[in-house]
């Protein structure tokens, strides 16, 4: 209410007045939650193509290699960007036998094996450490997280391996590292978020530790076990120094060894000449970069198309695993 005397100026009084009330009463908001302005977004949508392109570019010069002919990769001196005749003569040459093929095999079984391993260990240790009061539950706790400090160190590793008798064995790519400690927090702090009622009523039904781990607790823990066992995979197929460090016989190398060895130290592939191409499987002439290039794809897919598929359960496997307890 506004009123005024002979000679002075209008005085306001009483309720605010219309233009104070919707400034008192409309949300006030972070700038980031602000809807973005037309030159935001095209910003944004400038900046992921770029980024898009810086990671998308160099997948797309080595597929293409490895599908290029002689002619092809002799035309432009070495990696080819734009196509001009393909060919799968190259993983025809790789995957018809040999060292490559052997350790595509090799890989594939260290990574099934040890992912099963090392995921099924962490499960029962990390569920073992979430539950108070079990035997020395502190000091293995201690132990496990004084890790992320202090490692063994590389020779005592290697001395343990060689007194156990693993040196050139498949078990020397799996057991020494068959636990991460990171991944055993992770899901140690997911499983003590997990409702203690569901645990508490079935020890009332009769069931045992083991039974609430595998009927409660793992078909709840989906998600944080699918991110976990990604991780392992994905470890165990692109480890190489473990095999550069215990095995000795070449037979016996995986995929990433021979990645290494043939692609990045220049060595050749048995089987492959030196020069600039070799005779293929069919007769055809097959360029030596496209059979490197080869082995590079070959090392690439599985984790690529692997990937997409447990993605969508990383916020949920270890955000909020990781983040309480």
């Amino acid at each position: 209410m506004t009123t005024t005397t002979p000679g002075t100026t209008p005085r306001t009084t009483g309720r605010p007045t219309v233009r104070a009330a919707r400034a008192a009463a409309k949300p006030t908001r972070p700038v980031w939650e602000e809807p973005p302005s037309a030159l935001g977004r095209a910003v944004k949508g400038v900046l992921v193509a770029v980024i898009l392109l810086v990671v998308l570019f160099p997948l797309w010069v080595v597929v293409l290699t490895s599908l290029s002919t002689q002619q092809a990769i002799t035309a432009a001196g070495g990696l080819v960007v734009v196509p001009d005749g393909i060919t799968f003569a190259a993983y025809q040459e790789l995957l018809t036998g040999g060292v490559v093929t052997r350790a595509v095999l090799v890989s594939v079984g260290i990574t099934a094996v040890g992912t099963a391993f090392s995921t099924g260990i962490s499960l029962l240790a990390a569920y073992g450490l979430s539950r108070p009061g079990t035997f020395a539950h502190r000091p293995l706790l201690f132990l496990v997280l004084l890790t992320f400090l202090f490692g063994p160190g590389l020779i005592p590793t290697y001395l343990l391996v060689q007194s156990l008798g693993m040196l050139d064995s498949y078990s020397a790519l799996i057991l020494p590292g068959a636990v991460s400690a990171f991944n055993l927090v992770v899901l140690r702090s997911f499983f003590m978020n997990l409702p203690g009622e569901l645990i508490d009523s079935a020890r009332i039904d009769g069931a045992s530790e083991f039974g609430v781990l595998t009927r409660i607790v793992l078909p709840l823990s989906k998600g944080v076990t699918a991110v976990v066992s990604l991780f392992y995979a994905v470890g165990y197929w692109n480890a190489f120094f473990n095999a550069f460090l215990y095995l000795n016989s070449t037979e016996k190398w995986p995929l990433q060894l021979v990645l290494r060895t043939f692609v990045l130290q220049g060595q050749p592939i048995p089987g492959v000449t030196q020069g600039a191409e070799t005779v293929g499987a069919g007769g055809g002439l097959v360029a030596t970069l496209a059979i490197k290039m080869a082995v590079v794809v070959l090392a690439l897919v599985p984790v690529a198309v692997v990937y997409p598929f447990v993605q969508k359960h990383f916020t949920k496997g270890v955000i909020v695993g990781a983040v309480k307890g």
